[in-house]
């Protein structure tokens, strides 16, 4: 009998504490590893993006580097993991671009809504610029195509030596046009043959033909007096239309930059400093996540390493890369009042998606483990309430 009873009180616990699970909410945020430094081959995995389909499949992607000790000029390899389920499992990586010997690196991709294809795009060698695409929501692609000579028209402007993309995504405008973030440099050579990354200057490249054909924008800016090397940045297209480029800079201002056009081509407006938006000098991501009148307010989110509030923020060639923030505009990028830490530790290179059904993926440069050398990248999935809840 009290085998029997104790066998039931056992019974009881477990159907207690299942029922106690289905109860309660999911987690606000879930953190998922994705490639972990000094594993599959490489030391270090940097310049994350990530993009979700149509259909809802999340496509993370990012560059292996072998060795951390060359920086951007490392052997490096692009590698992508998909999820079919909204970041719960992760297929295992798999190397999209890249052979293991020269630099293949900075990628951008375009989940089409219209088309339901993914184009990417990546460069090689700071020299080249390649293009692929996928019809099956990033299952295979295509075999990349040069498509380089869109950009040489602009070499009588700004005698490019150095040319990347992004890094992050590029986005598709609501007349299908697909729109690229570029940034260039008239890098002179140094004595291990590779070339500096400034002076530099920013364009778009862009399709108005679903990817069969590729043109160059207008400047948008170039290294100046008034603004010091324009170079990464991230595009978002506003309710009205408008692009907005969102730019890093090697200014000591610290802040995001921001230059508009009417069609993500020409007529740019002059880069201003967005005195809402500190930059450490670092890569960022941008992303809508609602616009009416199909939802009830225009938001916008962005995530960077805001740490403003350290000692160091303005010290030194760059401030700390650390205390990575989501940032939200319901003014279609006019103020930020609404913010959330993300990660308060170490951080660098992020970007941000938004699935069909509304949940947020950020993918960032991390080390959680400093007793790793090297970045490992990292993927939080969340809902909109998550930023919003009382903290």
């Amino acid at each position: 009998m009290v085998r029997k009873l104790t066998f039931l009180g056992w019974m009881l616990i477990a159907v207690t504490t299942v029922a106690q699970q289905q109860q309660e909410p999911p987690p606000r945020m879930q953190s998922t590893l994705l490639w972990q430094a000094r594993t599959e081959g490489y030391e270090t995995f940097r310049i994350p993006g990530i993009v979700a389909t149509a259909k809802g499949t999340i496509l993370a992607y990012g560059v292996g580097r072998r060795f951390l000790k060359d920086g951007d000029w490392s052997d490096s390899d692009i590698l992508l993991r998909r999820s079919l389920d909204g970041g719960k499992t992760w297929e295992p990586s798999k190397k999209i671009a890249g052979d293991g010997h020269g630099v293949t690196d900075n990628p951008v991709a375009i989940a089409s809504r219209k088309k339901g294809w993914v184009h990417l795009l990546y460069q090689h060698n700071y020299e080249r610029i390649l293009y692929m695409w996928s019809k099956d929501d990033g299952a295979s692609f295509s075999h990349p195509v040069d498509i380089t000579a869109a950009l040489e028209g602009l070499r009588s402007q700004f005698a490019w030596t150095v040319v990347a993309l992004g890094p992050g995504h590029a986005i598709e405008l609501r007349n299908g046009r697909l729109l690229v973030p570029v940034w260039m440099a008239e890098g002179v050579q140094t004595v291990d043959g590779r070339r500096r990354h400034a002076p530099s200057g920013i364009t778009t490249l862009y399709s108005d033909n679903g990817g069969k054909s590729w043109q160059h924008g207008d400047i948008i800016a170039v290294n100046s007096t008034e603004m010091v090397n324009p170079n990464e940045m991230q595009l978002i297209q506003l309710a009205d239309g408008v692009v907005m480029a969102n730019i890093r800079t090697g200014d000591t201002a610290r802040q995001r930059a921001v230059a508009f056009s009417p069609d993500g081509i020409h007529h740019w407006t002059k880069p201003e400093f967005d005195p809402h938006l500190y930059d450490p000098i670092c890569a960022a991501g941008i992303v809508r996540y609602s616009m009416t009148p199909r939802d009830d307010h225009n938001r916008i989110l962005f995530v960077n390493p805001d740490s403003e509030s350290s000692p160091k923020a303005h010290q030194g060639n760059s401030g700390p890369r650390q205390n990575l923030t989501l940032k939200m505009s319901e003014d279609e990028g006019g103020t930020w009042p609404i913010k959330r830490v993300l990660h308060a530790g170490s951080s660098g290179y992020s970007d941000i998606a938004v699935a069909p059904d509304k949940t947020i993926y950020v993918l960032y440069e991390s080390n959680l483990n400093p007793s790793i050398k090297g970045n490992s990248l990292t993927v939080l999935r969340f809902q909109l309430d998550w930023l919003n809840q009382k903290r």
